[in-house]
């Protein structure tokens, strides 16, 4: 059956009341403006969220007298160099640093370029046993890592890398988190017809994924490996169990500060601030891929 045409509209006439007004069309692209409340929200949560680092400056720069009063000082004081320089005497936190920067680099390249060559081989390519190698991988993030620390140490101490900083490396080269991270970005930012593409022109796997696929994961790269190197870098548990005092990483290096009958918290706060300084350049060497990978995948999502 043949639709019937709508009539057409008439023109209103001369000396009627005009009709509602027609509701204006957003157009797209146009920046919408959030009101006051919402400014005043994103203010608080902002003050929020920095106040544990801005009093990590304060106590650092305090006394341990200063931090005992009621109410506390809210303001910077003038101890930040002293307790800096008690922070190198009581503990070697510059090769504490150092180690952490070998281990977490390591851990963080070594994550990055293994969790996405398995994510692109779980997404792209085609193979017998992906779904149940995926799967196992996915369930081993279910297994609590405690777990595993007795058979661990053992195979640390049987290869004679006990307090060797390749004990610490090693076991966090490869994440399964990664790997299912990688793995759900390249399913949605690489599209089949450019791999086909490849294929067409001749291009092997390896020519495809260093050409293609590394260029289009560049912002999901940058985002787990600013999470890997956080969690590398922060880690205590491992660190302490396979390293000993004298090759330290910074969180095991922080146990030594403020000993006493009474803790000198300004000294652990000092020790803090320069344990946290490096995750601080590295998010702001990173920071524009991150915040460029999540809005790719908040618009691809």
């Amino acid at each position: 059956m043949t639709a019937l045409a709508a009539p057409p509209t008439a023109p209103p006439a001369a000396g009627a009341p005009p009709g509602p007004p027609r509701p204006r069309r957003r157009r797209a692209g146009r920046t919408m403006h959030g009101g006051k409340l919402t400014y005043a929200f994103l203010i608080l949560a902002v003050l929020v969220s920095a106040f544990p680092f801005y009093w990590t400056i304060v106590a650092a720069s305090r006394s341990n007298a200063d931090l005992a009063k009621v109410p506390p000082t809210l303001l910077p004081g003038p101890n930040l160099i002293r307790n800096f320089e008690a922070v190198l005497e009581e503990a070697d936190i510059g090769k504490a640093l150092l180690n952490s920067l070998i281990v977490s680099g390591s851990i963080t390249i070594g994550t990055v370029l293994c969790s996405t060559l398995a994510g692109f081989a779980f997404a792209k390519l085609r193979f017998r046993g992906r779904g149940a190698l995926l799967a196992v991988t996915v369930g081993t993030m279910m297994i609590p890592p405690q777990l595993g620390v007795i058979p661990l140490f053992m195979l640390m101490a049987k290869l004679q890398w006990v307090n060797q900083l390749q004990a610490v490396i090693l076991p966090g080269l490869v994440s399964a988190f990664g790997v299912f991270f990688m793995r759900q970005y390249l399913m949605q930012s690489l599209p089949d017809e450019l791999i086909e593409a490849a294929r067409v022109d001749g291009a092997s796997t390896a020519r495809i994924f260093w050409s293609i696929v590394v260029p289009i994961a560049r912002p999901g790269m940058a985002v787990l490996g600013m999470l890997t190197f956080m969690a590398a870098w922060n880690d205590f548990f491992w660190p302490i169990v396979a390293l000993s005092s004298q090759e330290p990483t910074v969180q095991v290096a922080l146990r030594q500060l403020g000993g006493g009958y009474v803790h000198d918290q300004s000294v652990i706060m000092a020790g803090t601030l320069l344990g946290t300084l490096p995750v601080l350049l590295v998010f702001g060497l990173l920071g524009r891929q991150i915040v460029g990978g999540i809005m790719q995948g908040a618009v691809k999502g």
